[in-house]
């Protein structure tokens, strides 16, 4: 199992976001728990997914798998086998020559850039795992055109949440299984 992982994913696994489903959340603890026990994180060579999982997440002062997950993967960083670091190339502040879609990159949220930047610029193409951001419901076709997955673990949710923030929107599909 290899996978960039959003920070919502931890997030939702440390019962901060509020309004999710206790489905959703034990979803997210059981990956990330997974990913510890035998999977590889991806994360970007300017570890800026690591600085935004550190300035959302408090790996030595709060218990939750999602903190639990973020000193793992702190204690891992130089182990290849658990974790890989994709070099990016930033062209502005959140601006990425690897980003899979230039035609996507305006609509897409700033800091959600670099997950598809990562996911894309991996060899594997590894999922970008999304847990509650149902903006994420727009974007995944475009971006499977380009080779790089979403992996909804909480579907319902996504969609819930979708049909709150967009509700003149029809409802959107999901990627398949």
């Amino acid at each position: 199992m290899k996978a960039v992982v959003d920070t919502n994913v931890l997030l939702v696994a440390n019962g901060d976001h509020a309004d999710v489903s206790e489905d959703c959340v034990n979803e997210c603890v059981r990956r990330l728990q997974a990913m510890q026990a035998g999977g590889t994180a991806v994360i970007d060579d300017g570890f800026r997914i690591v600085g935004e999982y550190l300035h959302k997440n408090r790996p030595n002062v709060q218990k939750g798998a999602g903190n639990v997950f973020l000193k793992w993967l702190l204690q891992n960083t130089a182990n290849a086998k658990r974790v890989e670091t994709v070099p990016l190339t930033e062209l502005a502040p959140d601006r990425f020559a690897e980003f899979p879609d230039p035609a996507l990159e305006p609509q897409f949220d700033a800091p959600d850039r670099k997950f598809a930047a990562v996911a894309h610029a991996h060899p594997g193409k590894p999922p970008v795992w999304q847990a509650a951001d149902s903006k994420w419901l727009d974007w995944w076709p475009a971006l499977a055109v380009q080779g790089v997955r979403v992996d909804f673990l909480c579907p319902d949710d996504a969609c819930r949440f979708y049909a709150k923030k967009f509700p003149n929107k029809p409802a959107p599909s999901l990627p398949p299984p």
